[in-house]
């Protein structure tokens, strides 16, 4: 492999120019289709390899780099922003997507990422960060699947769901598997700061800027600088601060307070709300055009009174893990405490599991969990309205893959909204733009 040599594939001049700018030591060999590229590629052994084009036509490349001993990274650029070929790309192997226009230092950060990026063998064999999220349940296991395509684009997501559902976990998994995965991950729990300091905390500030600002501190979005900015509550952020932030979005771009310059900054934004964000734009709370830009891709983590197959696992894992913390004895729970648990309508969520599970751990001296042992918080709180005579069927039990009961899904909501987009989108609770990538992924119309 040539340590200087980079294969371009593109028809444009200008393309070129501007990747010699960003890496000027670099030795580049152009070639016009893929077809002329894969030809070149034996002869030069490039370093990299930089791809113009959509999904369908550069993942010949990606084949004939998996039938290579040690394959370059690919490099690949879209001439317009496309979820569906950025995703497929990701899956298929690429190191990197780019959309144009694109600025020279977009382009030096992916090439730099991309030519830092492990090996194939070593990126497959690494710790999956999403088997953290504990669960068996159909929903949770397909939100597990679609933010693990999303993570490895660069688009911005937005996490809905209740409070204690493990909005804050899938932003760290995200991240964690995404090719950012080496850069910080830096949280902010909006709701969390004065309303007066949220700007300087997010944006920084430079000495002088206000009456307590001694020394110039680093924001937020600086101290997130190649990595990933996860915004918890992101409802609660002011007009002021939604309007910069806005801008951030748009153009890569902070206004520290105080300071005249302002400075460009190479970050991914994961947002996570418990609110109905557009109940706030109704009332004037919110920006649409904010709302727009961070709801690119969402993902709303189901609660888990809709997912009760993952109590008990999610109990069996809290109870393993204070084991190993503390020498818990208790280590099974019977089935009469289990549906106890199955009927209460867990407002709180894991996190409300989770504190009932400490709760044992100091009251129940017993091996195994019986009903006398449980909290009155959960023994007399309204059970969820399932009919005993008539319960809730398993999605586990008509053998479906993930992609099967998506595609039925899909299919349901077009022929309910009678192929309007809009209406389906709205059954599905997704975007638009999320539901038309899904549509194209199963050929759907």
């Amino acid at each position: 492999m040539n340590p200087q040599t980079f294969l371009l594939i593109s028809k444009d001049s200008e393309l070129k120019r501007l990747i010699e700018s960003a890496s000027p030591q670099a030795n580049i060999h152009a070639a016009n289709t893929v077809t002329e590229g894969l030809s070149l590629w034996p002869e030069i052994s490039p370093l990299l390899i930089i791809g113009e084009g959509s999904s369908y036509a550069l993942t010949p490349l990606l084949e004939y780099a998996r039938q290579t001993a040690d394959p370059p990274p690919l490099l690949a650029i879209g001439d317009r922003p496309s979820v569906k070929d950025a995703v497929e790309l990701m899956r298929a192997g690429a190191a990197d997507y780019l959309t144009k226009p694109i600025l020279p230092e977009d382009l030096l950060t992916a090439i730099t990422r991309a030519l830092r990026r492990p090996s194939p063998v070593t990126s497959s064999s690494r710790h999956d960060p999403f088997a953290s999220i504990i669960s068996v349940s159909p929903q949770m296991n397909l939100m597990k699947q679609l933010a693990k395509e999303v993570a490895v684009t660069d688009a911005t997501v937005l996490i809905t769901g209740e409070s204690g559902t493990g909005k804050e976990l899938f932003a760290e998994a995200i991240h964690h598997y995404s090719l950012r995965a080496n850069g910080p991950l830096i949280a902010l729990n909006c709701a969390g700061i004065p309303e007066n300091l949220l700007e300087a905390e997010l944006f920084g500030y430079e000495s002088g800027a206000f009456t307590d600002a001694k020394r110039a501190k680093p924001g937020r979005f600086q101290m997130a600088e190649g990595g990933t900015l996860f915004l918890d509550e992101i409802g609660e952020i002011s007009p002021t601060a939604q309007a910069k932030l806005l801008r951030v979005l748009e153009n890569h771009i902070i206004d520290p307070l105080g300071d005249i310059r302002s400075r460009k900054v190479n970050i991914r934004i994961i947002a996570a709300t418990n609110e109905d964000l557009l109940a706030h734009i109704k009332a004037g709370r919110f920006r649409l055009d904010l709302y727009y830009r961070l709801n690119v891709y969402q993902l709303r983590i189901p609660p888990l009174r809709e997912r009760l197959e993952d109590i008990e696992p999610i109990l069996l894992s809290f109870l393993e893990r204070a084991k190993l913390e503390r020498g818990c004895r208790i280590r099974a729970i019977t089935p009469a405490a289990l549906t106890v648990l199955q009927n209460h309508d867990w407002p709180g969520n894991v996190r409300e599991l989770h504190n009932v599970v400490e709760w044992l751990t100091i009251t129940c001296k017993a091996e195994v969990i019986e009903p006398t042992h449980l909290p009155a918080s959960v023994k007399t709180a309204p059970p969820i309205n399932y009919p005993s005579q008539n319960p809730k069927p398993s999605l586990l039990a008509f053998g479906l893959s993930f992609q099967d009961m998506e595609k039925q899904l899909l299919e349901e909501a077009l022929r309910k909204s009678s192929g309007n987009v809009s209406e389906a989108s709205r059954l599905l609770k997704m975007t638009r733009n999320t539901l038309r990538y899904r549509m194209a992924k199963y050929h759907l119309q």
